[in-house]
């Protein structure tokens, strides 16, 4: 199971996001070859919601409606398993911000580390692989073609 990260949700969702087309052909390869289930955790999709309506990102930024249609339309989807933060993973999440001396701009990345690996899922769809290799627990799947 992969865990999804914002990145990977906007650059599947948004034309205009940089590796938009190698997000949605690694996408569409995975669903149609081996029914892949991905964890989604609430998380990611506010994040999304606030990146993709963000008009100082894209040039065409997606309007509120449409940015929550297509994150509800992810929440339900049949290949989506919902991952919740827990009591384990809030004290996961307090304890890499204190041994790894993460500041205020890693408190979204870490709360969000800390619920995919309290849920026990360690793949990890990001571009952003250096943002979560300093928790040491998980691997990236790259879907960038170079």
């Amino acid at each position: 199971m992969h865990a999804i990260d914002t990145t990977f949700l906007v650059q599947v969702e948004l034309r205009e996001a940089q590796d938009h087309l190698s997000a949605r052909a690694w996408l569409d390869r995975t669903l149609e070859s081996d029914g892949q289930i991905f964890a989604l955790a609430p998380q990611v999709l506010t994040e999304f919601i606030h990146v993709v309506t963000d008009p100082r990102r894209f040039a065409q930024p997606l309007i509120m409606e449409e940015a929550m249609a297509r994150a509800q339309l992810w929440w339900e989807a049949k290949e989506v398993r919902a991952i919740y933060p827990s009591s384990e993973s809030t004290a996961l999440t307090l304890q890499w911000l204190r041994a790894h001396r993460l500041g205020r701009k890693r408190l979204l990345d870490t709360q969000l580390a800390a619920t995919y690996s309290a849920a026990g899922i360690h793949r990890l769809l990001t571009v952003n692989a250096d943002d979560f290799a300093v928790f040491g627990v998980f691997s990236f799947t790259s879907y960038v073609i170079a």
